[in-house]
């Protein structure tokens, strides 16, 4: 049989830093973007997510205050729930979800997309990634609420 060379501590370390750099690889923020689906209007910004995935965290310490899912916003907003609702942009199949902002528009809740379900499960403390969340008004997030209920509100839609 052959045998087999031992590495040095030195070199092993070596190539495990290796593979733990390209595992940590970020996708740019622009990139995330350009995967999002066609329907994904109105994008919020770069900064503008970073405060919604903000509102998310703060909000999933309340779990009440949170809704999370297609069916659960579903169910909660033709039931008459307010609040805000972001939605991920890059979901595939798009159909399963197509119909949600124009219901949003229809009860005068403001919506906005943000490029990544996973980013949006992550900002709710979840593995998984989620495709939107319905989060309510509670005074412990008042003001960054309406502040990114105005903002959101502001978003023009390109037709």
């Amino acid at each position: 049989m052959g045998k087999t060379k031992k590495l040095s501590q030195s070199e092993d370390a070596e190539v495990d830093n290796s593979e733990v750099k390209g595992e940590v690889e970020e996708v740019s923020y622009d990139q995330k973007v350009a995967n999002a689906c066609i329907i994904a209007k109105p994008m919020a910004s770069k900064k503008l997510t970073k405060k919604c995935y903000k509102l998310v965290k703060k909000a999933a310490k309340h779990k009440t205050y949170v809704r999370n899912g297609l069916k659960d916003v579903q169910k909660r907003i033709r039931k008459g729930e307010k609040g805000l609702v972001i939605f991920a942009g890059d979901v595939s199949p798009v159909d399963i979800m197509v119909h949600l902002p124009g219901v949003c528009e229809d009860k005068n809740i403001p919506y906005c997309f943000t490029p990544s379900r996973t980013d949006l499960g992550a900002a709710l403390g979840i593995k998984r990634g989620s495709l939107m969340v319905l989060v309510r008004e509670k005074e412990d997030y008042k003001e960054l609420f309406d502040e990114l209920k105005q903002e959101v509100s502001n978003l023009a839609v390109d037709l």
